[in-house]
This record gives structure tokens, sequence and C-alpha cells, in this order.
């Protein structure tokens, strides 16, 4: 590509995108900054407007997140990421975009950017395909994307629908083909989710601990530890309940309670 890739820099921060403009000033061979945006709706109109080759995007920004932003979009220029975003998630966005950069940005890693975009346009020419955009980042963003707020489950008791929040849910616990909730009262209901559903639904804090389990981390009052790494957690329920984490679910209760 002779010409340089049409640019858009989309970040909430002004000292943020003003670096990057002046890192970018160096490399007026490959990119032409046509816009800037700061925050993901104003992005949106942008580059659906000026139909740029590329977007430097952040990830955190308010009205509408990065994420939110490219599910949106109907036109799809090549992304790099320019985001302070938790790092287990690079390895996963360098595969599926341009790049991934973790501010602050130096000039040495934006070097090797360049590259990549390069390689990748190289690559795009050679297989005879279009810059298009990685559908496997979409699949990503899917999973990253922030839960849907639930509030409560609902339950059948008797002819009723009871609506149980979730600050009075213990624990969730599978028993044959069944999956009962328990609340701090002591009480067990049917629901009619499968843990699996419901480990995509409930938020972060409740934990999936077993292959029968998931618990509310707020209500865990004390971790034993067990034989073969794992674990026993004591829940502050009426029952002072006990249950014992999977070997191959220890990972998640040693992140979530930084063991």
């Amino acid at each position: 590509m002779n010409t340089p890739f049409k640019t858009l820099l989309i970040d909430d921060e002004p000292l943020a995108r003003a670096r990057l403009r002046r890192l970018l000033g160096k490399f007026a061979e490959t990119f032409e900054i046509i816009g800037e945006a700061a925050n993901g709706a104003e992005g949106l109109t942008l580059v659906e407007e000026l139909k740029p080759d590329v977007i430097f995007l952040d990830i955190e920004m308010p009205l509408m997140t990065g994420f939110e932003m490219l599910s949106n979009l109907t036109f799809m220029p090549m992304v790099i990421f320019a985001t302070a975003y938790d790092q287990y998630a690079i390895r996963a966005f360098e595969e599926n975009s341009i790049d991934y950069l973790l501010k602050p940005i130096e000039n040495d890693r934006l070097e090797k950017t360049v590259e990549k975009l390069k390689n990748r346009i190289a690559s795009n020419q050679a297989k005879n395909t279009s810059n298009a955009f990685d559908s496997g980042l979409l699949q990503l963003i899917e999973q990253f994307k922030p839960k849907k707020d639930l509030h409560a489950i609902s339950v059948k008791f008797a002819d009723k629908i009871l609506l149980i929040p979730l600050e009075e849910i213990s624990f969730f616990e599978a028993e044959d083909k069944y999956v009962f909730l328990a609340t701090k009262e002591g009480q067990k209901y049917l629901t009619s989710y499968t843990i699996s559903t419901l480990e995509e639904k409930l938020p972060e804090h409740f934990t999936r601990v077993s292959r029968a389990a998931i618990v509310n981390s707020r209500q865990v009052k004390e971790i034993q530890k067990h034989f073969d790494g794992k674990f026993i957690l004591v829940l502050n329920d009426k029952k002072s309940t006990k249950i014992t984490s999977g070997q191959s679910f220890a990972d998640n209760v040693r992140q979530l309670f930084e063991l």
C-alpha cells in the first residue's frame, strides 16, 4: 500500500490521544490521522462516516465501550487496541486483532505494530483477500462483554413464581439432573437452569467451584485447605454449609480470593 492508512483514534483520555497522535507522527508514511473520538458512541459515528482503514481503539470508555462499538459497526476497519485493559486478555486479542498495545505506549512497541500491520496487508494480498476484520475477534468480544445485570432468580413454589434476590442466595448445587439454589436462611428451591447456564448468567462474585456447585463468594466466611489442592469453603448461611471445591476448579477459588 503506497498511501498511508486512513486512521482514527478512539479514546476517552485526551492525554492518551495526544500521546498516540505524537507517536504516530513519526510514522506519517504509514498512518494518516483523519479523526478522533472521545468515546465509543462518537467512534461508531466516525467509523461509519469516514470509513478508516485502521482504528486505534480503547476498550473502557463512557457511553459505549470499545467492544460495544465494534459489535455495532457495519463497516469494519482493521483494529489496533490501545488500552490499559486487564492483561489476561492480551494473548487472545493479539491473535484476533492487528495488535494490542498496553498504555503507556512506547515508540519501540509501536514500531512492531507497524511491522505487524504491513505483514497482515502483505499476507492478505498474497491470498487475494481484503483487509477484512478477523471474525474471530467478534467472537472474542462476545466473551468479554459485561454480563447483563441479573438481580434475582425466578423459582416455582407451589402455584407461585418467587423471585429470589441474588444477595439472598448462598450457593447453587446440581443434584442428578436438577439444580437447586440455597438461601442464607437455609431454604432450597428448584431452578430451571443448568449449572453451565448459571455460570454464564451470574455476576462475577458467583464462582463455580466444582462440577456441581456455584457459590456466592460474598457468603464465604472461611476457606480450609483440603488434599490434592482442593479447598473446603465454609459459608455464612444458617447451616454453615461446607462445600468442597473440585480439583479442576481450584484455580477459580485461588483467583477469586487471591490465595
